[in-house]
């Protein structure tokens, strides 16, 4: 069975609690399941992973390779700093699409700018929950990887 690799970053693991004007009510786990039911319904196993730590995404991408058809990553506060992920996306011949789940230009002005984005296939932001589905949906028929 094909599979697909979803990272999330920092805070994510509080959804339901933190900010839910801009996040909701819904938790981490409500996505997870989400995401496992998506990709049951299009024959794709989906393999979700949360981290707080920056060296444990970037383990997860390493890993990724060989293993995946592509990763949907949020990766949280490190979008806009993190060069170390962006360089372990970099490092990779999968397809990789960043996701936010809040529509990120429409807050802060620092979270204008992911440094992620330029080794990325693309971004969804500000769709909620179904920003992921839709990168599912972009994963199954075919992102190309860079």
């Amino acid at each position: 069975m094909r599979s697909l690799l979803v990272l999330n970053g920092p805070n994510i693991n509080r959804l339901g609690l933190r900010e839910p004007e801009v996040y909701g009510h819904r938790t981490l786990e409500d996505l997870v399941s989400e995401l496992q039911q998506w990709g049951n319904e299009n024959h794709i196993l989906v393999n979700c992973f949360q981290s707080n730590h920056e060296g444990e995404l970037i383990d997860q991408i390493h890993q990724a390779e060989g293993k995946y058809l592509g990763i949907i990553i949020n990766p949280g506060a490190f979008t806009h700093y993190s060069y170390a992920i962006r360089d372990a996306i970099a490092s990779i011949s999968l397809p990789v699409i960043e996701v936010h789940i809040s529509n990120v230009y429409q807050r802060e002005e620092f979270r204008h700018h992911s440094v992620v984005a330029p080794v990325c296939q693309g971004q969804i932001a500000g769709l909620g929950f179904i920003g992921y589905r839709l990168a599912l949906e972009a994963m199954i028929h075919g992102v190309d990887a860079k």
